[in-house]
């Protein structure tokens, strides 16, 4: 049965082999009776109107499933909708200028995976005549998409038999099967992909995906999970050792540094606002910001970095700092705002833009300081 001894279960789970097949820890009756709960489960209560659910193509599958790697779903649909609705097909993105793809992205962060797409659909194109390739192989082989991203596609794209691992499964299985250890670890790791393999179904395998992922979402929640409205509550490990809060096991919380910078602000006599792009790779790699400098960097230093006279300046603001946090540190913002009495040569990375109706791709943190000089008394 499911409820094995405690250690006897920790010790198989840490050694399981990666596979394809069954693993002694789960006979087969068991991963489909695992299965077929969920699925009646998904036929009553699972999501079934989301935006890539009507029409479910490839290309949409594909775009959610990238979008939903850091994203939850109700941040995601509406840009889900606007991403889609601008650039229908693989060919279409393919041939896109990457600053409105990342303008387009703007406030859904993690921006490399903006810029992944648009590099995976030129090779799609490419290489794959347009139609993303159907084998999980394949598909983790594309930049911006890995095992469990390509396996989510190929179940849901072509009902691929593929055994993948997003947040919502990792959270079910810890729970379900009381796997030990943080989420981080290999071993821990290691334990869940042979799980996925084992209870993975060889048909409806499409459903299948979406009713792991909507029960994490629904039920299986990482805070006030549903226990009682669980269709696998008769064999979850951890709700029968009253131990649902304890898993996933947490690692010890990582100090998270502080990095202060400055970013100035410089808007000519029309109000036009100086951006210039960031470098990619890199944080907000390919995005457009006003440029940044160490903290305690003087205007007259900035100007000087640019090649900019002094005596262009006609008014300077320093505002108080702000912070945005990152995965794993926070940035101290400390804006500068520096307004010049006629416009200079932009760098060659530089351009002048309107802060109110550019279409560059921009972080949160530019998107802000861009607002500060739009709206009306701004410096």
């Amino acid at each position: 049965t499911f409820r094995r001894s405690n250690e006897t279960v920790a010790f198989m789970l840490a050694h399981l082999p990666r596979t394809n097949e069954s693993t002694e820890l789960i006979a087969p009756q068991e991963a489909s009776a695992f299965a077929r709960r969920l699925l009646a489960w998904w036929k009553a209560h699972g999501r079934k109107d989301l935006p890539w659910q009507n029409p479910r193509t490839p290309y949409r599958v594909w775009i959610s499933e990238v979008m939903l790697q850091q994203t939850q779903v109700r941040t995601a649909a509406p840009y889900f909708e606007r991403f889609v609705a601008r650039w229908p097909s693989v060919a279409a993105l393919a041939a896109a200028d990457l600053n409105e793809v990342l303008h387009a992205w703007s406030g859904l962060g993690y921006y490399a995976r903006a810029r992944n797409l648009h590099r995976a659909a030129g090779i799609v194109v490419r290489q794959h005549g347009g139609a993303l390739p159907q084998a999980p192989a394949q598909l983790a082989a594309l930049p911006g998409i890995g095992r469990s991203t390509a396996a989510a596609i190929a179940a849901q794209a072509h009902n691929v038999r593929a055994a993948f691992l997003d947040g919502n499964a990792k959270r079910l299985l810890c729970r379900h099967f009381r796997v030990p250890g943080p989420l981080s670890a290999p071993a821990t790791q290691k334990a869940l992909w042979s799980l996925a393999e084992a209870l993975t179904p060889t048909k409806r395998v499409a459903e299948y995906t979406q009713a792991v992922m909507d029960m994490g979402a629904t039920v299986c929640r990482p805070r006030q999970p549903r226990c009682p409205a669980c269709p696998l509550r008769g064999s979850c490990q951890a709700l029968a050792a009253d131990e649902v809060a304890r898993f996933p096991e947490r690692a010890p919380p990582a100090t998270r540094p502080l990095r202060r910078r400055r970013f100035f602000v410089v808007t000519d006599e029309r109000g036009a606002c100086y951006l210039e792009q960031r470098p990619a790779p890199g944080l907000w790699g390919g995005l457009w910001s006003p440029p940044e400098q160490p903290a305690g960097c003087s205007v007259a230093a900035f100007l000087k970095t640019r090649g900019w006279d002094a005596k262009l300046v006609r008014r300077t603001r320093v505002d108080a700092p702000f912070r945005h946090a990152f995965t794993h540190f926070a940035l101290e913002v400390e804006p500068v705002f520096v307004c010049l009495r006629r416009r200079p040569p932009a760098a060659p990375r530089g351009v002048w833009a309107d802060p109110a109706a550019h279409r560059l791709g921009v972080s949160a943190v530019a998107a802000k300081l861009l607002s500060a000089v739009a709206t009306p008394g701004a410096p």
